[in-house]
């Protein structure tokens, strides 16, 4: 347990981070019935790369030096994937479905560490795949909708993504990453825009700076929070977005959450949190690498 005021500096990083990513979805659905996703990619990319293109004097030099490029390349495609699959189902199912399916993302990580990197599966890795296994599906609640479909999608990509992350921490700092996602996604999302492009308006541009800006204090935030904090103390502060993003859904779009919704999300938070909690106990050194799923995600 982090000491008080680590603890109360590490939460109010999660407090931002928790209104950053509920701020980026509410910007993402406002935006969806307005322009195709790969503009909203697009646009994105652009605000974000101003933004750490303004702070560089700030970030000193070797900021975002790297010398594995095709690396980058190869890790933003498929995170472009991720968050084109996370856009649309946005503009198909209610928030709270999409950010309890996001919590997902951990489950494909054990899976695709196991497959590919010969990470040994644990048993808490065991309680994650599990929680996650049935949370998606809820018991009872019939056939997966295709909005839960493309957000489940859409945490594969997110998932390997974090394994490249995880390659790439070694060698390049945080900036870079998020630089090169900027960089390396802006003409994608314009390729992709230009078959229908639309002239943002007015009222647009407020959502796509929100769009823009969170993309970097989101993941910037949960970063120091983690660095203040085990995972296992910060990441039931992260699923507190749930329950945010829920009254958010309700009183923006009227959208209710049913109890089978609840207990889903209920299940894939218990697996997760039991994993991270075991594996911080049984490896001190362990929650480093929990940052890896900050700067990979949305």
């Amino acid at each position: 347990m982090p000491s008080g005021g680590a603890a109360a500096r590490a939460a109010a990083w999660m407090v931002l981070s928790v209104g950053s990513f509920i701020l980026m979805a509410v910007a993402a659905r406002q935006l969806s019935g307005r322009m195709l996703t790969f503009e909203i990619l697009f646009m994105r990319s652009l605000v974000g790369l101003l933004i750490l293109l303004a702070l560089t004097p700030r970030l000193g030099p070797g900021a975002f030096a790297t010398r594995r490029l095709g690396l980058h390349v190869v890790r933003n495609v498929v995170h472009f994937c991720g968050q084109y699959s996370w856009v649309w189902g946005i503009a198909l199912a209610p928030l709270a479905v999409v950010t309890a399916i996001e919590f997902t993302s951990p489950v494909w990580v054990a899976l695709l560490a196991a497959l590919f990197l010969r990470e040994r599966l644990t048993l808490p890795r065991w309680a994650a795949i599990v929680g996650g296994v049935l949370g998606v599906t809820r018991p009872g609640a019939g056939a997966v909708g295709p909005g839960a479909l493309v957000v489940l999608a859409g945490s594969f990509f997110f998932a390997a993504a974090i394994l490249m992350v995880k390659s790439l921490l070694r060698t390049d700092r945080v900036t870079a990453i998020v630089w090169y996602m900027s960089l390396i996604q802006l003409p994608i999302g314009l390729a992709g825009a230009l078959f229908g492009w639309v002239w943002p308006g007015l009222s647009d541009l407020p959502w796509i700076l929100a769009m823009g800006a969170t993309s970097l204090t989101a993941h910037y935030s949960m970063g120091r929070a983690l660095s203040l904090a085990d995972a296992s103390f910060v990441l039931p502060l992260d699923f507190l977005r749930l329950p945010f993003v829920a009254v958010v859904g309700l009183v923006l779009y009227g959208e209710r959450i049913d109890a089978r919704t609840l207990l889903g999300a209920a299940l894939i938070f218990t697996g997760n949190y039991w994993s991270v909690r075991q594996e911080t106990r049984s490896r001190p050194a362990a929650p480093l690498a929990s940052p890896v799923r900050s700067s990979a995600g949305k």
